[in-house]
Formats: structure tokens, C-alpha cells, sequence
């Protein structure tokens, strides 16, 4: 079965070109290397040899060499960057079992085939290597999705795809399992940005790479009646009181583990030894039936 095409990765690689070479916009980006090295800091050990999967700019790796609990390093990029190896988040270019972590910020919300993006990266990890992602989530933009959803239902009589379909935090902790990762663990954070009008933030979005690089979105141009109708729409429905205009950016953080026997696993159905309700310290009723005393 061959894989949809949902984003139009050539694309995706020039627009992440064009942002770096004209000043990549990395606030976000810097917030989430940040939680990334804060989350590391509960994992008592340290790694020989790193591998950073795609990462927009170089500040996760520059990041882990920074740390003093990271030997090596490797930089795998999308695009032509002095210290990184070029090449593709969806085909890893490294033989199986080399890394004791794997790190990805910001990059695998664009790849078309998600879940073999994580079976590489598993297979590329030593037995008990850790892999830590944030990627975009489903929350991400929604205030642009609705004004530019609204605007040209009104004014062009149908909607183009203009705002990526991310992913949601339910469905990514079992592409993990799906992927072989053992001890998955997903969660989420709400960075909110504002701004003083919507024009700020698409400059924004062109800065980090992530304009509209779908494989379905309309070729024709955006018209500048319904461009200016989502930005009146945005102002109207999404003002803080002090007239700026909030974006949200869901982050989805994933982590999990390459399998290795001393990991912790879960027993076998029937093996407690324990009833849950002597452990609760209540009495026991079974389902559909009478309360045992």
C-alpha cells in the first residue's frame, strides 16, 4: 500500500532553505530545546553517540554537545548545512543499532509516513536507546484555520487545505507501540504567541518554514480580498482584550525506549497476587451481581 501524499516534501525542504537563508525564526524552537534538555535532566545516565533527526536548525545538537552528557553528535538534515549530513527524515541513511539517543524537534510533522519515520528511528537505536520527539499537534494554528475556513466558504464558495493536518497526542502514543518502542510516553504543552496583527504571524510562519507546503493546497495565488477577510475575521473572533491577536502552537512530545531485556514489562494476565480491592481496602461487587460482604 503506498503511502498519501498529505505534504509536498520537495516543497517542504525549499521553504526550510528559503527560511534559514533569509534568518530562520527560532523562538519557538529555542522554547523546545530548552523542555527538551529539561526532560533529558531526569535520565540519569549519559550517551555515546547522539543522533538529531531533522531538527530545523543546528540548536539541538549544538544543545547536547553543550551538555557535557553527550560524546558525539550527528546532525541529520533536510537541507545542505555546514556539520550535518544531508538526507530525508523518512529514509535514515545509518545502519541499524548505532545510537544510544535520538532527538527530533519541530520536523516530523511534515514527513508523509510517520509511522516508518519511527520504525527507522527505533531500529537505528542500540537496545535500551532513548528517542525523544516534539512535534507539532493538532491545536496548532487553529485560529488560522478558522478564519481562512470561514473566508473563503464566504467569499470563494469552497476551502482550500491551507493549514496542515497535525497530528493529535492520542493517535502518536500508538504509532509508538506501532513503531516497537517500548515504555511509550506522549503528552502535550500550549505555547501561546501574540501578536498585533495576523500578517506578523504568517511572516512568522514563513521565517520557521512552515508555510503552506500541502500536496492538495490550491496552486492558484491567495486573493487579497479573502486574504484580508480572514484577517478581519481573526481580529473579530480572536482578540484578547488588549487587541492582540493570540496563535496557538501545541507542542506533542513523544518518547520511548528500543526494546532491551531489563526493561520493566508488564504482567501477565492473572499473575497478581493481590486482589485490587484488598489493596483499596474495599469491598469487592462483582459486575452486574450482588455486593459480596
Amino acid at each position: 500500500m503506498s503511502t498519501p501524499l498529505v505534504f509536498d516534501r520537495p516543497l517542504v525542504r525549499r521553504r526550510l532553505q528559503r527560511a534559514l537563508r533569509s534568518g530562520y525564526a527560532d523562538f519557538l524552537l529555542m522554547r523546545i530545546v530548552e523542555d527538551m534538555q529539561e526532560r533529558l535532566s531526569t535520565v540519569l545516565r549519559p550517551f555515546s553517540n547522539a543522533l538529531d533527526v531533522g531538527t530545523p536548525t543546528a540548536a539541538a545538537a549544538d544543545s547536547l554537545r553543550e551538555s557535557g552528557r553527550v560524546e558525539t553528535v550527528l546532525r541529520l538534515s533536510p537541507v545542505a548545512e555546514p556539520g550535518s549530513i544531508l538526507g530525508d527524515e523518512e529514509h535514515l541513511p545509518f545502519a541499524g543499532e548505532r545510537f544510544d539517543l535520538a532527538v527530533s524537534l519541530l520536523a516530523l510533522q511534515s514527513v508523509n509516513d510517520l509511522p516508518g519515520a519511527l520504525v527507522q528511528i527505533r531500529r537505528a537505536l542500540k537496545p535500551d536507546g532513548l528517542f525523544v520527539a516534539a512535534l507539532l499537534g493538532g491545536a496548532t494554528l487553529t485560529e488560522l484555520r478558522q478564519a481562512f475556513t470561514q473566508a473563503e466558504a464566504e467569499l470563494e464558495g469552497g476551502v482550500s487545505p491551507r493549514v496542515a493536518p497535525f497530528a493529535d497526542v492520542r493517535d502518536l502514543g500508538g504509532l509508538l507501540q506501532r513503531a516497537g518502542f517500548s515504555l511509550p510516553v506522549t503528552d502535550s504543552d500550549v505555547i501561546r504567541v501574540r501578536y498585533g496583527d495576523p500578517f506578523a504571524l504568517m511572516r512568522d510562519l514563513r521565517q520557521m518554514g512552515l508555510s503552506n507546503a500541502l500536496h492538495d493546497r490550491r496552486k492558484t495565488p491567495l486573493r487579497r480580498a479573502t486574504l484580508m477577510r480572514a484577517a478581519q475575521i481573526y481580529a473579530e473572533r480572536f482578540a484578547d482584550p488588549d487587541g492582540r491577536l493570540p496563535a496557538t502552537f501545541e507542542i506533542v512530545w513523544l518518547s520511548g525506549w528500543a526494546p532491551h531485556e531489563s526493561q520493566q514489562k508488564p504482567l501477565k494476565p492473572g499473575s497478581a497476587k493481590m486482589r485490587l480491592a484488598d489493596a483499596l481496602g474495599v469491598v469487592e461487587t462483582p459486575a452486574g451481581g450482588a455486593r459480596q460482604e
